[in-house]
């Protein structure tokens, strides 16, 4: 029998409400959560208001959005295959000759454009926002240090320094990176401007080369110019750092403030200045594959709340749902550091989870349609 446009269309608004119902109460205890979270850490700083930490977590919300739209399509799909089952609609469906296969088409074709929309037009948008978030936990919550910037090779590190006054700053940038290994990194033709506590500018300092060793950079062939102009070249200079190789490759826009579509082209500028773009690979493989795994979660609430009031043990069946759902939430962040490490290829710790969470919802929805 042939899917009813009007059935197909009634089911998907039912799952449409539901998930989008429980897609706002998640982000709503989320969001309260971080909002407690940031309260907690600014306890100690009366001078920063409280409408900043809510600016924040407002900031944080698209990003939010992203990161647990396949739990909520889990849950939403759970709430409404239940509802079905427990008015008896979906029994009537079944009675009338259609299949599971047929019923769940509209609320699949769904998931999988919740989850095309969110990586295509939300991450943008979440990428501009967690970054405008980030700069301001930094600025009001972090002190405003250890700021970076990576663009076609050169690299940009703001980092403290109470060398010339207490609560300066050094902006370091060098316009080429030489090169890179596990506790050092060299830079070629190096500026660095040193502030005061109100950045106003103190020193200048430029460098042929530049050199990250434990606690300091090594400045060799440099000359400061201060306000009284320049002063002789020296063979090395110093300057104290409490930066590392490891802290610098952390802080070169991590893959959360970046979009789907940027984070190819910044893969190539990290692999061209010798730093690993891991963590970027799996971050845009992860959401190659959110489509999937958002349908994927659609076919698993199925699997679990399709089950017949009459039989009993409805309750423990959505129990077994969430607890399922749970148990992807941890296989992706297990399967991503592995990824992340090199342990795995990162294309197989992307997609891992949502071909693990298929295999299950295949397999108990054929149990259900001809078991």
């Amino acid at each position: 029998m042939r899917l009813p446009r009007v059935l197909a269309v009634y089911v998907g608004r039912v799952f449409l409400v539901s998930t989008l119902s429980v897609l706002g109460g998640l982000l709503a205890i989320v969001a309260l959560f971080d909002v407690i979270e940031l309260t907690r850490r600014a306890a100690g700083r009366p001078e920063v208001p409280f409408g900043a930490l809510v600016e924040i977590t407002a900031l944080k919300l698209p990003f939010m959005t992203i990161e647990i739209l396949p739990f909520a399509l889990l849950l939403g799909g759970l709430v409404a295959f239940w509802r079905l089952t427990r008015t008896s609609e979906l029994i009537v469906a079944r009675a009338a000759g259609l299949s599971a296969w047929q019923f769940l088409a509209a609320p699949v074709a769904g998931g999988a454009l919740f989850g095309l929309v969110a990586i295509t037009a939300v991450s943008p948008v979440s990428a501009m926002f967690y970054t405008r978030a980030e700069r301001l936990d930094s600025m009001l919550l972090r002190g405003g240090a250890g700021t970076l910037g990576l663009a076609a090779g050169g690299l940009w590190v703001k980092q403290r320094d109470d060398g010339l006054t207490r609560g300066g700053a050094a902006i370091l940038h060098g316009e080429r990176i030489a090169a890179v290994t596990r506790d050092r990194l060299t830079l070629e033709r190096v500026s660095v401007f040193r502030l005061g506590a109100d950045d106003r500018f103190l020193a200048r300092i430029e460098a042929d080369r530049a050199v990250l060793e434990p606690g300091r950079w090594r400045l060799e062939d440099a000359a400061a110019l201060g306000l009284e102009g320049m002063g002789p070249r020296e063979r090395v200079m110093v300057l104290p750092t409490d930066l590392t190789v490891a802290r610098l490759q952390d802080g070169l826009a991590p893959p959360d403030t970046l979009s789907f579509w940027a984070l190819p082209g910044f893969m190539k500028v990290l692999e061209e200045a010798g730093f690993s773009a891991q963590r970027h690979r799996l971050r845009f493989n992860a959401l190659l594959a959110l489509p999937l795994l958002a349908a994927t979660m659609v076919l698993v609430a199925a699997g679990f709340s399709m089950r017949p009031a009459r039989r009993g043990g409805v309750g423990l069946m959505i129990g077994a749902g969430v607890g399922a759902g749970f148990a992807l939430f941890v296989l992706t962040k297990v399967v991503g550091e592995f990824g992340v490490s090199g342990t795995l290829p990162v294309a197989l710790a992307a997609w891992t989870p949502a071909g693990v969470g298929l295999m299950l919802a295949v397999a108990m929805l054929l149990h259900l349609e001809d078991g």
